[in-house]
């Protein structure tokens, strides 16, 4: 009697995951998707903002069953240094009508509903199940070991996030990220009234708000705060470098404590409940820590390849996220139809990947990982421009001094020399 053998498991219902077991079960392929939580997305964490431009190539008009929270108006970033703040806000409302530029939503939430589209579309979907091995035969990845289960399949893809345990049974990565190239996040659903969300951020109808930190919310260290507005609730959280974690022995779940107790937080946070709170390693080198995408019989998408993008003002891995796990999709469905899952002919994902905007974007922003490791971006610059911001407003009977003035002074209390500017000036142009 001939074994069960799956066209495709895919490791992983996150976005990645389920992205292709939709796009292959719709092909007609039998796909297994599983996910080690009890349910899909109840161990994934992210900041909470998806750009909508991928999967609406792939389900469009996706935001009129998904369970999507508000579609983001108004961008704000804000540095911190002591009692001081400065915020850069931009308001677009073309944002908010359709095609929709970007939502914040719940992991929980949407990864459900996006799974259940795979189910819908003839995939098996099995939670609470750790993969421990992958199945090798004739030198080839042939399907996955689950405690004392084998499971057969032409093509394992590998969609477990960015320690991916399936990646390194392949040898396609290092046991475990550098801690030099991740970052560890910790985030905090606070529950609000519909109202009050957006009156503190000065939103109207289900419009919604993405704000970024950068300063003393990290302790100078290399990182960043968020919060994002959902229906009736916020998600804040930090990331902060896992090696600079390390270093400075800080807690990140500390380091979120105090952020969220700020005097410049603790308004907009007033009368809120905590009710959910996770953690998580996201990757940050970009291109510089990609694993080997394919070998035979297997292919790596998603946060599991590093397809993460932070410039420090964006930061985007759901839209990669979805875009790699259609790639491999399409990779896959190319084999299926040639009856060959050797590496060479699943190197098409590659080719894909590049024709999309994953490998393109993360070839454009190349250096903007390196950028971002400059440590006067966290503690220096975030206290030259509320220094200067704030010396600008402040009239207190001192002799009257211009901006130029004002801006050098600034520039040397801050510390910052000439040619560090200059440099980093440059090097910002550059890369970001």
């Amino acid at each position: 009697m001939e074994e069960e053998k799956f066209g495709a498991i895919i490791v992983g219902a996150g976005p990645a995951g389920s992205t292709a077991a939709y796009m292959l079960a719709q092909a007609g392929l039998e796909v297994l998707l599983i996910e080690k939580g009890a349910s899909p997305g109840s161990k994934n964490m992210f900041g909470g903002r998806m750009y909508s431009h991928a999967l609406n190539q792939i389900i469009p008009d996706f935001w009129q069953e998904a369970p999507v929270q508000r579609a983001v108006a108004k961008e704000i970033i804000t540095f911190l240094a002591g009692d001081q703040a400065v915020s850069l806000n931009c308001q677009d409302l073309s944002w908010v009508s359709p095609p929709y530029h970007s939502f914040t939503l719940l992991r929980a939430e949407f990864d459900a509903w996006l799974a259940a589209k795979a189910e819908e579309a003839g995939a098996m979907l099995a939670c609470g199940i750790r993969v421990d091995d992958l199945l090798i035969k004739d030198g080839q990845v042939a399907g996955i070991i689950a405690g004392a289960d084998e499971m057969l399949a032409d093509v394992v893809i590998a969609a477990d996030g960015a320690n991916s345990i399936i990646a390194q049974k392949a040898g396609l990565r290092k046991k475990a990220p550098d801690p030099h190239q991740v970052g560890t996040g910790a985030k905090q659903v606070i529950k609000l009234t519909s109202q009050a969300v957006s009156q503190r951020f000065g939103l109207s109808g289900n419009n919604g708000a993405a704000q970024l930190f950068v300063g003393d919310c990290t302790k100078g260290l290399q990182g960043g705060g968020f919060l994002y507005t959902n229906k009736d609730s916020v998600s804040l959280g930090l990331i902060v470098s896992a090696a600079q974690l390390q270093q400075n022995k800080y807690r990140i779940s500390d380091l979120l404590e105090e952020f969220k107790e700020s005097p410049h937080l603790a308004p907009l946070l007033d009368g809120g409940e905590v009710v959910e709170y996770s953690a998580h390693l996201v990757p940050e080198a970009g291109l510089s820590m990609m694993p080997q995408l394919y070998s035979d019989g297997i292919l790596v998408t998603g946060d599991a390849a590093g397809f993460v993008l932070n410039l420090g003002y964006v930061v985007r891995g759901m839209d990669f996220a979805i875009a790699s796990g259609a790639a491999a999709a399409k990779a896959v469905l190319a084999a299926h139809a040639a009856g060959d899952f050797s590496r060479q002919k699943l190197s098409l994902y590659q080719q894909f990947l590049k024709e999309s905007f994953v490998l393109r974007d993360l070839e454009a922003y190349r250096g903007a990982p390196h950028f971002l490791e400059i440590q006067r971006m966290f503690k220096a610059y975030p206290q030259f421009a509320t220094g200067l911001v704030s010396r600008i407003f402040t009239v207190d009977g001192s002799p009257p001094e211009h901006l130029l003035g004002k801006a050098l002074s600034q520039i040397k209390k801050s510390g910052i020399g000439w040619a560090q500017l200059a440099g980093d000036g440059w090097k910002g142009a550059r890369h970001l």
